[in-house]
């Protein structure tokens, strides 16, 4: 089954963006297909490999910080290709 997956890190400290560049960048690193927006960064894939870098990735993550958030989506396809018909 594939997945697609929308996570949003927001650190809730000064020098936030260390943590967030470093998470988009592991992120990258894993082989998966990762797309970025200023607000979000998407990963998509099969659910189990997918599940199994975030899981290691987001504990990494809130680890690197003292307070934030991590908001994440999980939509049943691979939206990877989806292109806005208007």
């Amino acid at each position: 089954m594939n997945i697609s997956v929308e996570l949003t890190l927001t650190p809730l400290q000064d020098n936030f963006e260390p943590a967030i560049i470093n998470f988009i960048k592991k992120l990258r690193a894993s082989g998966l297909t990762v797309l970025e927006n200023p607000l979000s960064t998407q990963v998509f894939g099969e659910y189990d490999t997918v599940l199994k870098v975030l899981q290691e990735e987001m504990k990494t993550a809130l680890e690197a910080i003292d307070k934030g958030l991590l908001y994440i989506k999980i939509v049943k396809s691979d939206r990877s290709d989806y292109e806005p018909h208007f």
